[in-house]
């Protein structure tokens, strides 16, 4: 299996990764707490259409080794810094669903811009997630600590029903199976539990919006209105808001999941930006 390790870590830290296709290389950097299998449905499409496609898992999670720290952003940046790097990739297309997003910011607040050449985020967590008296739309700090404490006293619990609100499984039964949350939740509960905590630390507690100004290359953001996990108005809108040169796009009733979800539509979105 191919692993990429980063000997800049503090701890060593290999990388699984999954590399197919030919052309203008695109990463894809999977959301919290599932790794990168959760593409799926969007890997085949960028490689019929032209592109090489490289997915990974963010360390902790899928197949990638798990060291007992850190996972704050530098350091998951670091290791995205490391695959672009070993692979020497230019060029680039960075892609980050929900906390991916995180990734693609920090990535170009510490590496900058030379080996990239678009970004897209989707459903991304950019640029802040919580609730504060100047981000009055974000998420209240009571519910994040519950996320926290439900993490600490029954990990695989509150797993199990997290799928649930990612994909608004109620009203989305005709666009998702209980197969698919059945597979999200052995995915996550196989992730190391002290990474699912810090690395929701992490995308609860950072704001981004300082590092907006970091994103000076074509960007794309894609976002679901029906989304309840990263609700639009404290991510998509004020990332569109504070991106200059950006392509906003709302799918109207998609949840957070969308990727899953409203997989044909997210395609078409996303593949029209590549060949931009």
């Amino acid at each position: 299996m191919p692993f990429i390790t980063n000997t800049n870590a503090k701890e060593q830290v290999d990388i699984f990764y999954e590399d197919y296709g030919e052309g203008q290389p695109v990463i894809l950097i999977h959301g919290w707490p599932l790794s990168h299998k959760s593409w799926e449905q969007q890997v085949w499409k960028i490689v019929e259409e032209g592109f090489r496609c490289i997915a990974y898992d963010r360390r902790g999670f899928g197949t990638s080794s798990s060291p007992w720290g850190p996972y704050d952003y530098s350091a998951l940046a670091s290791d995205l810094n490391s695959i672009i790097k070993e692979l020497d990739l230019k060029d680039c297309v960075l892609v980050g669903f929900s906390m991916g997003g995180g990734e693609v910011v920090r990535y170009l607040t510490n590496f900058g811009t030379d080996r990239i050449a678009k970004v897209a985020l989707i459903s991304s967590i950019i640029p802040l997630v919580k609730k504060k008296d100047d981000n009055p739309d974000g998420v209240p700090q009571d519910a994040l600590n519950g996320i926290i404490d439900n993490l600490q006293s029954d990990r695989v619990g509150f797993l199990k029903e997290f799928s649930k609100g990612f994909y608004n499984f109620e009203d989305n039964k005709d666009k998702v199976s209980q197969a698919q949350l059945d597979y999200d939740f052995i995915v996550a509960s196989f992730a190391s539990p002290r990474a699912t905590i810090e690395t929701a630390l992490a995308w609860m507690d950072t704001d981004f919006r300082p590092e907006l100004k970091n994103v000076n290359v074509p960007t794309l953001i894609v976002h679901g209105d029906a989304d309840q996990t990263v609700p639009i108005k404290t991510s998509g809108k004020q990332a569109a808001e504070g991106i200059t040169d950006n392509r906003y796009e709302v799918i109207e009733g998609a949840p957070h999941g969308l990727n899953v979800t409203h997989a044909d539509e997210l395609n078409e979105i996303l593949i029209s930006f590549l060949k931009e």
